[in-house]
């Protein structure tokens, strides 16, 4: 993306946006949203990584285990941040890892959508995609996954309260003018 396209929109992304937080908080819907306001790509790295596999998480999970999946996680994010400025969402789990925490604050900023929990398991509780909640009750595992992770996420420069009932252009909007508020991630050139 050249800067006269940024410039069109009347905004230029100075850093990549690392969109974190549970599954189910909108970083892929978000994501999405942001990257054609923004008029910068958008990436997932849950599809790189399903793209590179030549197949879907939940069967790399079940296939070669959470650790393989996380080593393979880290490699692309780190591969993805070293490109031009872009909206990246990633897994629910991928800003658990230190290494990948600091690579996200070297080459960009970490947004967290952070969703309350009822919310997310009104999003996730009849998707069959979320291998980690592939339990007798997956209601629980949400609620101690969130439980584990909120303190992680918290490391996130940026903090977003995804609020019930917003629609996507709602968050997206909010997200816009989180990022407004740091002239070196998001600056308006109008």
């Amino acid at each position: 993306m050249t800067t006269t396209d940024q410039s069109q929109t009347g905004l230029a992304l100075r850093r990549t946006v690392v969109l974190v937080g549970m599954m189910g908080s909108g970083k892929t819907a978000i994501g999405r949203a942001l990257s054609q306001r923004l008029a910068v790509p958008f990436l997932d790295s849950d599809a790189e990584i399903e793209t590179a596999a030549n197949a879907s998480i939940a069967e790399i999970f079940a296939r070669d285990g959470e650790p393989f999946f996380r080593r393979r996680e880290s490699e692309v994010i780190s591969r993805l941040l070293t490109g031009p400025p872009c909206i990246l969402s990633t897994g629910g789990g991928a800003y658990l890892a230190q290494g990948n925490r600091h690579a996200i604050r070297q080459h960009g900023v970490a947004v967290w959508l952070n969703a309350p929990l009822d919310l997310l398991w009104d999003r996730v509780r009849h998707k069959d995609s979320r291998p980690l909640l592939r339990t007798a009750d997956p209601q629980a595992t949400l609620a101690r996954i969130f439980e584990d992770r909120t303190p992680i996420y918290a490391k996130a420069a940026l903090h977003l309260d995804v609020r019930h009932r917003a629609s996507i252009d709602e968050t997206t909007d909010d997200v816009i003018a989180l990022l407004k508020t740091r002239e070196d991630i998001l600056e308006d050139l109008t």
